[in-house]
């Protein structure tokens, strides 16, 4: 009887369900993931609607910026304090900031941050930090010289002591003449800064610090670097393009006492100017001695020749890195003929973005700087310390082509030109024929004239001891 009620059990246990039921179970599973889909679509729009909220009333949320990374901190005893008044322009001060640290450092020195210059004829009310970032420059050189940003107080006991240092001096001088004066006195003020080191005959490591300094310590601020990136961008965007160093400007013609290509009103207002300044010690200049020895900037017109003579186009895009060309755009009509796509910053930019730097020409002059550097063609047409620094840039990024000319020749052939012995032809040739080689931009040793100084060729123009090791091999 037990046997007959299980085996009747088993076999209702395997009978399959019923077509109701399986429908009803069919139901409870759609009804199951109808649910949970949604649930999931529900939270999902709320989750949406509430970080839209969120983030509608927060603010945004910038990308975390890791410190950079410094160089570690170099102690040592410190055998007194630097502290430096720089003299000239823009690119005359930063040669001299970077040999003043090279210094301190060979002296074991603590450096004051430079003073930039105030009183010369550009009377710039820049202080190091409107031009430079300061907190790199101190940071990035920590590891060789202590800079500080201010002169400690009196309190501690030292006595000022004011001097310039000789020119062109190696390491013996300031080690056998100058450090036993810092022992004594504690602070030392150079209150003049320019060609204060020599180009040539010093340790490979105080050579390569120059350039460290140079290359990678001084940084012009951030709102200076913005600004000349974009100059550069628009510039790029509308093709290659030529930096014209025109240094057809006041300050330079009055300095330099050249007159050619002037009126005589224009030709006595720069002669006052020149006695005007006690610091341009030479009153007494024959213009056309000056100009035939080559040491005058050429005139917007001459300009016009030599470029046209170098095979440049008349659509050639070409930025006048300068201030404001002495007789204006009387001076400039001419260039601005032959070669309609001639710009300047003052075009390029909206007044609002220049307002800032109006007034300051070293700021002005930094942004003229950074074209120069990044341009396809840098072309100055007088040898200063502008033309030489940007030189000197360029050859360390790659051998970027520089023309530096040869005005010595140039005005020979000019003159020869102008009076009809030489034909157009024959004078392009003349012309070519003068910037071939090392006047191109080209690799070459510096070239060395021990007793003569001032007629060898500069450090910052061409650091060869630096350029063979390339950027990635100095420090940050």
């Amino acid at each position: 009887m037990e046997i007959q009620i299980r085996s009747e059990s088993s076999q209702t246990h395997n009978k399959p369900p019923s077509p109701r039921v399986t429908k009803t179970r069919s139901q409870v599973w759609f009804f199951r993931v109808c649910s949970c889909i949604l649930v999931w679509t529900c939270l999902f729009q709320l989750f949406t609607g509430l970080t839209n909220q969120i983030s509608r009333f927060s603010l945004p949320v910038e990308p975390v910026r890791l410190p950079p990374l410094l160089p570690p901190r170099r102690n040592y005893t410190s055998n007194g304090i630097l502290r430096v008044s720089c003299n000239g322009g823009l690119n005359q001060m930063r040669a001299a900031i970077c040999d003043m640290v090279t210094i301190a450092r060979l002296l074991n020195l603590t450096l004051v941050v430079p003073e930039l210059d105030k009183k010369s004829f550009w009377a710039d009310p820049s202080d190091f930090e409107d031009v430079f970032d300061i907190n790199h420059f101190i940071d990035s050189l920590r590891d060789e010289v202590r800079i500080i940003k201010r002169l400690p107080s009196k309190k501690y006991g030292y006595k000022l002591f004011q001097m310039p240092p000789v020119s062109w001096s190696n390491e013996k001088y300031y080690l056998h003449k100058l450090l036993p004066r810092f022992r004594k006195h504690k602070v030392i003020h150079f209150n003049r800064s320019d060609t204060r080191l020599a180009n040539n005959g010093l340790s490979l490591h105080l050579q390569r610090l120059r350039c460290r300094v140079n290359f990678q310590g001084l940084r012009f601020t951030p709102r200076i670097e913005a600004l000349g990136a974009k100059l550069v961008q628009i510039l790029q965007q509308r093709g290659p393009f030529v930096a014209l160093h025109l240094r057809y400007e006041m300050d330079m013609l009055a300095f330099s006492g050249c007159t050619h290509g002037c009126t005589e009103k224009e030709a006595e207002e720069l002669r006052k100017m020149r006695c005007a300044y006690p610091w341009w010690k030479e009153k007494e200049i024959v213009s056309e001695e000056r100009r035939v020895q080559g040491r005058c900037p050429l005139t917007p017109e001459e300009a016009v020749l030599v470029l046209k003579a170098l095979g440049f186009q008349k659509d050639t895009q070409i930025y006048i890195a300068a201030g404001d060309i002495y007789g204006g755009e009387r001076r400039l009509a001419l260039l601005k003929e032959s070669f309609p796509r001639i710009v300047k910053k003052e075009m390029l930019l909206d007044p609002k973005e220049l307002q800032q730097f109006q007034n300051h020409s070293s700021q002005m002059a930094a942004l003229d700087f950074i074209v120069s550097v990044a341009s396809d063609n840098f072309i100055p047409t007088y040898y200063g310390n502008m033309a030489k620094v940007v030189e000197g840039h360029r050859r360390y990024l790659g051998f970027k082509k520089t023309i530096l000319l040869n005005q010595k020749r140039l005005v020979e052939v000019l003159d020869l030109h102008k009076n009809k012995t030489l034909s157009w032809d024959q004078f392009a040739v003349s012309a070519k024929e003068a910037h071939e080689g090392r006047r191109m931009g080209e690799p070459t040793h510096r070239k060395v004239i021990s007793d003569k100084p001032k007629e060898e060729d500069y450090f910052y123009a061409n650091p060869h001891e630096c350029i063979g090791e390339g950027p990635s091999t100095l420090t940050d």
